[in-house]
């Protein structure tokens, strides 16, 4: 028997019941539901849980003439229609899966743009696209870490579209500006001037690299030509260790979920730049830290769930 049912249950059998006007307000209210589920389902599953809880509370003193087997009939039309309601919504979508925090994936960050110093110990991947308004919120709290730590981390930029009709140019943009060496002039200029005036026409992202001092013609021919493989090759290395939203980050291949305030990525920084230390100390080589400790032990993608247990 479901929740509502018995919620009705215990109405009707209760010593009193609702009056006339508490049931036809719920009722007026339920036929709007009806109709409110026919366009919004998220509407409509919060608004069950309302009506499910007035419906729980409706066990008042009847009201001198009141009819109670007709109120009775009434509560039990409106249970119905609430299971049918129930029954026709959609199953609830299954959790994505993401990468899990305890592990370390093989980003790879060959010829992608960086911030920061080749040799430093800790690289930061980021997952990012400029339709993201959490990815330009984060944007902060990535220059305080640079800031914070000059020599020790860098930050690698990779392209993770989730939005393509607004922000696959853009990507493209930025990957042009790469490969004439303006990859972060090009980027601050797609945050402050693109995306916060709206801006994704490819004109203007033309405009932007004229007066970044581009090669326009080269620019333009990057950006409809080598640009677009590049844009798919960071798209399809993240969605294999499993990224599927932005913005998404790999601290020495750590996987770290969202817009994150500062002090989630130093307690991340700091224990991989502390290990990486005491590593370097050992024998291990600076410049090719990443490559030996995240490339080389980490998991090139995503790995399966568990096998359910077997009955």
């Amino acid at each position: 028997m479901s929740s509502r049912r018995l919620i009705v249950t215990a109405a009707l059998a209760a010593s009193a019941c609702a009056g006339n006007g508490r049931v036809r307000a719920l009722e007026t209210r339920l036929a709007a539901v009806e109709d409110q589920a026919k366009r919004n389902d998220a509407e409509l599953r919060a608004t069950l849980v309302r009506i499910e809880a007035q419906l729980a509370s409706l066990v008042v003193t009847v009201a001198a003439g009141d009819d109670r087997d007709a109120l009775d009939a009434r509560l039990e039309a409106i249970s119905q229609r609430l299971d049918k309601l129930a029954a026709a919504r959609p199953p609830a979508r299954p959790a994505r899966r993401e990468p899990d925090p305890a592990k370390v994936y093989a980003v790879p960050v060959d010829g992608d743009p960086v911030r920061g110093k080749a040799d430093a110990l800790v690289t930061i991947v980021k997952a990012t696209e400029y339709a993201c308004p959490f990815c330009e919120k984060n944007r902060a709290v990535l220059d305080q870490i640079v800031a914070d730590y000059p020599n020790d981390v860098r930050i690698v930029y990779k392209d993770f579209v989730v939005h393509p009709q607004t922000a696959t140019a853009a990507a493209q943009a930025g990957c042009a500006a790469h490969l004439q060496g303006k990859f972060l002039e090009m980027d601050h200029q797609l945050w402050e001037r693109a995306f916060k005036d709206r801006r994704f026409e490819p004109a203007f992202y033309e405009t932007l690299a004229g007066e970044l001092g581009l090669d326009v013609a080269r620019f333009r021919a990057d950006m409809n030509g080598v640009c677009v493989a590049e844009v798919q090759q960071d798209i399809a290395a993240l969605t294999m260790v499993g990224v599927n939203a932005t913005p998404g980050f790999f601290i020495n291949g750590r996987f770290l979920s969202g817009a994150q305030p500062y002090p989630a990525f130093k307690a991340l920084i700091d224990e991989e730049l502390a290990k990486a230390r005491d590593r370097v100390k050992k024998g291990a080589k600076k410049k090719k830290y990443y490559d030996e400790w995240v490339i080389k032990p980490g998991l090139t993608k995503l790995e399966p769930p568990p096998a359910a247990p077997a009955p």
